[in-house]
Parts: structure tokens; sequence; C-alpha cells
């Protein structure tokens, strides 16, 4: 099916001579095509929050807050420090790897309003992870989280980064609570491993030196690159979408306009941030999005902690979280979430993976409240489609398309499909990608004639428009919201020196989605489970581990040799595994 006549790609006629069937789910409050968007950037817009907002609270964490003004002038704080001090100019690529802290908005703002460009990068990344983001985006600064600096103090030398911003989890408290938490985080959890970089700044000493600076504008413009977001794209293999200032302030309108009608205008609403903002999902509906709303943004650093997390949720009584299923279902898990009150709670959105239909039906009974889920692929910055949020949600569906998205469903051929039928979904919107960094060939594999993008995941349309994944044409896993490529699993796997060949491929999970599974053919017959997991420690982040490991014979493979990993799975009728 498609829904624009006029594409340069082949198209048949709109099903039922309808062109968007599913308009008619807007109400009158949304319109079906966003406004044109006011700012020329991301820090026009944090200015114009700090003008609407002043002094209400925008941001909450481990007991501290920062309001609208106080964000709006940090971050000009930070911007002049990395001007002056650092030399960085506009374009420059400036990492940032951290958790949901207070600091992360001011560290994101103030790059921006320094022209640079925003790398983000996972805080659980190994040394070889965080380096193959280094020599790829190539960038000149990085503010790192003191926890996980002895990785940026391996990878200094021999890299393009010049100048290190540290921060530790207390920084943006008031004292005495600052010294507790960052004393306690040190001396008595232990999590700040042994580091020595003499030149680094400490983050608060950067917002020193800056607010006794000059900010100079950039002058920056819709289009210019805002992010590098890295992703397995829809063909795998680690890459980086370039997203536009103009990409992210249209798409947080498309998502926010159905977030504004539910939720209403008449008060300041809190918002659960429960997924790290370094993802691209909380970064534009959280970060950006709640935060242009007007919205107190309660960010969750460590949302596996459990205990904390529910008393968090108990003292905000908050209007909406976003979060996933798997961590819906472990919030649903704690005997003391059911005790909490939920009378305040309007919107629940689960992003990042499938929503479990358990799980919402749960969520449903212990809440009394739906579960919205939507779609969406960084390429897309990100977000794609969502269930209505002012009628009940369709189970089983990503919704329909956002305001000023087209969407089309088609086969190997690019040309549309029967209504029904399943084919690769294609999007075109303001929230589509420039393309991949430095990767020309493969934005052209996606990147089509009249703006489509290839998502790679295969969908079927209802006659209403609403949407359903029911597979991916891509083979990445998707393990709690966060993708991980087979590739790269079977790439570290394959450093061993005892292994011959390794396929990797997803299985579900109850607690993640799904989980990576490894199939190994020994080299030498003395490798074992224990020593071949020991050593993926060191190549791969926690979640991108396999949980099972199978050694088998031989892997099944196309006849120009690659490794069919639709196949593997139907290995475990016909292999026993070997153990230590």
């Amino acid at each position: 099916m498609t829904t624009n006549a006029d594409s340069h790609l082949p198209s048949a006629d709109p099903v039922g001579g309808e062109d968007r069937p599913w308009f008619k789910f807007y109400p009158d409050a949304v319109p079906t095509q966003i406004p044109a968007v006011v700012e020329h950037s991301l820090s026009d817009m944090v200015r114009n929050a700090a003008a609407n907002h002043g002094d209400n609270i925008a941001f909450s964490n481990l007991g501290g807050s920062l309001t609208f003004n106080e964000v709006d002038r940090l971050a000009t704080d930070f911007a002049a420090f990395l001007q002056n001090d650092f030399g960085l100019e506009k374009g420059d690529r400036i990492v940032i790897q951290m958790p949901n802290l207070l600091q992360f908005p001011v560290a994101f703002y103030g790059a921006l309003r320094a022209g640079l460009i925003v790398v983000n990068a996972n805080p659980l990344y190994t040394v070889s992870e965080l380096r193959e983001t280094l020599q790829d985006s190539k960038p000149r600064a990085i503010v790192v989280m003191s926890n996980f600096a002895h990785k940026v103090e391996e990878l200094l030398p021999g890299s393009t980064l010049e100048h290190v911003v540290i921060t530790d989890a207390g920084d943006m408290l008031s004292q005495p609570k600052r010294s507790l938490i960052n004393f306690a985080a040190d001396k008595i959890k232990h999590m700040v491993p042994k580091f020595s970089i003499p030149e680094a700044v400490p983050f608060r000493a950067a917002l020193k030196r800056g607010s006794e600076a000059t900010w100079k504008d950039p002058e920056l413009a819709q289009s210019d690159v805002a992010l590098l977001q890295y992703t397995g794209g829809t063909t795998g293999g680690s890459k980086a979408a370039m997203l536009s200032h103009w990409n992210l302030l249209n798409n947080q309108e498309q998502f926010m306009g159905q977030i504004r009608n539910t939720l209403g205008e008449d008060r300041q609403h809190v918002v659960i941030a429960a997924l790290p903002l370094y993802h691209v999902f909380a970064l534009t509906v959280n970060a950006i999005g709640f935060f242009r709303f007007g919205s107190h943004n309660v960010l969750i650093t460590n949302p596996r902690d459990m205990p904390g997390f529910v008393k968090t949720i108990h003292k905000s009584n908050p209007d909406g979280i976003m979060l996933v299923s798997t961590l819906a279902a472990a919030l649903m898990d704690d005997p003391n979430f059911a005790k909490t009150a939920h009378s305040g709670l309007q919107i629940t959105v689960a992003g990042g993976m499938a929503l479990r239909s358990s799980v919402a039906d749960r969520w449903r009974e212990m809440t009394g409240k739906d579960i919205t889920e939507g779609y969406g692929l960084t390429e897309a910055s990100p977000v794609v489609a969502v269930n209505p949020t002012h009628i009940a949600p369709r189970q089983g569906t990503i919704g329909i398309p956002l305001p000023s998205t087209d969407v089309r469903i088609v086969g190997e051929d690019h040309m549309d499909v029967a209504l029904g039928e399943p084919g690769e979904l294609a999007v075109k919107g303001p929230q589509v990608m420039r393309g991949y960094w430095n990767n020309p060939e493969e934005s052209a594999n996606v990147l089509l004639d009249g703006g489509w993008l290839l998502t790679g995941d295969i969908a079927t349309m209802d006659e209403d428009g609403f949407l359903r994944i029911v597979d991916r044409k891509k083979e990445i896993i998707l393990v709690s919201g966060f993708n991980v490529f087979p590739g790269e699993i079977e790439d570290a796997a394959m450093l061993h020196p005892k292994v011959k060949e390794a396929g990797a491929t997803g299985v579900p999970s109850e607690s993640s989605g799904e989980a990576p599974k490894l199939y190994v053919v020994k080299r030498d017959e003395t490798l074992t489970e224990g020593e071949l997991r020991e050593y993926l420690k060191t190549r791969l982040a926690g979640y991108k581990r396999p949980r099972d490991i199978v050694f088998v014979a031989d892997l099944p493979k196309t006849n120009v040799g690659k490794v069919l990993r639709r196949a593997l799975k139907e290995l475990d009728a016909d292999i026993s595994t070997a153990g230590e």
C-alpha cells in the first residue's frame, strides 16, 4: 500500500482511494500535518523553553534538580568553556558517555550550543566497542563519567581525542549530598576504577571557567547535524545516523502532538525518564519533547535498582512513564509497585522493542491504564508510528503513522504490495536522517528517491491504517530495546584462537525480549564454554554477550559460504551441547 501518489518510486493506486486512512484517528486538537518548526536549532529550543517555563523544575535526579533557567544558563557556560578553553569549533565531534544524570542535559545542550556534533556512547561499552566509535567519529573531546574514565585513558594514545571532561555522579547536587554520593560511589561501593588522565578537566571546573568566558553564537542552521547516533542500521554493522537539528525538532513535534492533547496544558506534568538519554528514543521524547513541552523529567540513573525505582515513582506520582516492555514487567514483579498509587498516571509509552500482550494486560490490571505501543528506528529520529493516546490501544499493532509521516509497504522490487500483505515498511517524513556518517554506500542502500527510508522491518497495514510488524528483514537482535548485531558477536568470538567459525542469532527471552545465542565450531577441541565466556567479557558489553553457547560440528551456509543465521535455530533439534 502507498500513501503518497507523487513518490519517485513506482506505486500502486491507494487502496480504497484514500491516501491516509488513519487520519480519522487524530482528534481535532492534533493536526495531521505538523506546523513549521520555528527554532533554528535545539539551542534556540532550550532558550525558548527557559523563557516559557523559567523557574519550573526541568530535570530532577538523585535528590537534586535543575530549573529551565538553570539548564539554559549552565548550557551556555559549558558551551563557552568548550569554545574558549578547548578551542572547539562548529562541526567538531564530542562524545558524551554517562547514564541519566543532571549533567547529561547540560553537556548535551551545551555542546550543541557551541555548534558541536554530539556522539552518544553507551557507558556499558567495552574498550573495543568504544575504540570503534572513536575511530569512526573522530571526536576532539569527550565528557565521561568517572566510572568509565579508565577505558578512555586506555584509548587516548592514538585517538583523535584532545580533551577530556570528567564528571562524578553527584556533581550537580548541592552540598553535602554531592560529596556524600561521590565518596560512596568511589570509596564505599568501589564503582570508580583507578585511572590517570592528568589533563582532564572536572565538570564543575569546566562550568565555572565557562561562566567567566564569553559564548560565541555559531549561527546554527536547521540542516546542521546535531547528533551522530550509532546503530546497526537496517542492514547490520555499526554505523552512525546523521540526525540534524531539523530532524530532532520535527520528530518531537510529531510525537508530542498527541501527548499534549492527552495530558492537557493546564499545569506542569511530571514524567519518568526510565530509559537512558544516550538512547535516541529517550533523548527525543524526554530530553527534547517533554522538555520543550515544559514537563518535569525525573531521570532514573539505574532502573535495575528496582526498589529505588519504585520509590521514585511513588514519591513523584508521575503523569507519564516512558519505558520498554521488559522494564514494565520488572516493575510489576516488584511487590511494592502494586502498592504504589497510580492515580496520577495518564500515559505510559513503551518503545524500543515489541510490547508483550501479557505485559500490557498486567499493566492495565495493576494500574488501570493502558500501555501505548509505538515504533521507531534510529534513522527516523526515531519515532515513526504510535497508537493514538486518546483511545484504547490496538494490541499487537504499532499504531498509526505520526503526523507529516508517509508510509508504504513494498516488495523486493519496491513496488507496493496489496493491502494486508506483508512487505518492507518504507517511511518518509521530516524525521528521516540525512544519511550515515562517512558511509555513502550504506546511505544509498536505505535512502531511496523521493526521500523514502527502507526500515528493514516487514510489516502489514490494516484497512484503517494500523501497522503491524511481523518480521525483521534485518538480523538485528533486540535486547531490552538495544540493537545487538550478530556479526559483532561472531567477530568477537572468532578472534579467540580456538574458535574456527561462529554464528549468532536471537532467541526469545522473558527478561529481555530477545537474547543472543552463539553457535561455535571449534578450532581446538580443548576450548570450553567457560573459557570463551571469559574471553567475550573483554570484547562485548554485558547485554551483547550470548546467553547460550552451543558447540557444533558445522554451520549452515549459503553456496558462497555465508552463514545462514535464520537456519541456526534449526540446529538445536539435531545437535548436542558441550560444556566444561
